[in-house]
């Protein structure tokens, strides 16, 4: 029994701790720093909340409000589009868990070290699971979100011959806040994804993994702080 103990450790190395606690600090560190970017330089995520605010006090000047109505329903289909995605990605995962053999003998024609341990890519693929279903989870909390914000905004009084009211505006600003919320979740679950995805790396080693995440950084920098609809939402193009 000892000799498997110190053979399972040489294989989780010193790099494959790194590789695995880079990847999880930099998908904590990453979503924090998009949602608490400074104002001198906001992320697409910040930009956004005004807008959202806005949108639900524009719908108190409606009478008939179908199109706030569709525009909600659009956006619930994304966490529902998502969350439908990631329990198939997770009920395929789990499939592959049992399926190990198999990797372990594409493993060992690669050369990859541990690719004799099936509890090695056990726990690689493992890893990605749980990111997978801690995506699956802020999808199902944005849809239910989206979904209180819509019976919030049904709530708002009609706008009547006094004009928009003190109550109007407040009902609007929770609805609103809901709103935001609900896409914050939403945004945290592509985040997700998105390391689930670098996580796969780890099979090919821990060197794959670091440069998997370091690509997903950037890819999260480009679109939240250096993108061409974050210029235009800012007025620079």
């Amino acid at each position: 029994m000892m000799p498997e103990i110190f053979t399972l450790s040489s294989f989780f190395t010193l790099r494959d701790a790194f590789a695995g606690a880079f990847l999880l600090l930099a998908w904590a560190i990453s979503g924090y720093v998009i949602e608490h970017a400074p104002k001198r330089r906001p992320s697409m995520h910040m930009l956004m909340q005004s807008y959202r605010l806005s949108w639900m006090q524009e719908m108190c000047l409606r009478d008939v409000r179908i199109f706030d109505t569709n525009i909600l329903n659009t956006l619930r289909q994304g966490p529902s589009f998502f969350g439908s995605a990631c329990m198939i990605a997770i009920g395929g995962g789990l499939a592959l868990l049992g399926q190990t053999d198999r990797l372990v003998s594409v493993a060992q024609d690669l050369n990859v070290d541990g690719a004799s341990l099936r509890v090695v890519w056990e726990a690689k693929i493992l890893l990605v699971v749980i990111i997978l279903a801690s995506a699956f989870l802020k999808f199902v909390w944005s849809h239910r979100l989206f979904g209180y914000c819509a019976v919030v905004m049904a709530s708002v009084p009609n706008l009547g011959p006094e004009g928009v009211t003190e109550e109007m505006h407040e009902i609007a600003r929770k609805a609103g806040y809901l709103n935001i919320y609900a896409a914050r979740s939403f945004n945290r679950g592509l985040r997700a994804v998105y390391f689930a995805l670098a996580g796969l790396s780890w099979l090919l080693g821990p060197e794959a993994l670091v440069v998997a995440t370091l690509f997903t950084l950037f890819t999260l920098y480009r679109r939240e702080f250096n993108s061409q609809s974050r210029a235009v939402v800012l007025g620079l193009r």
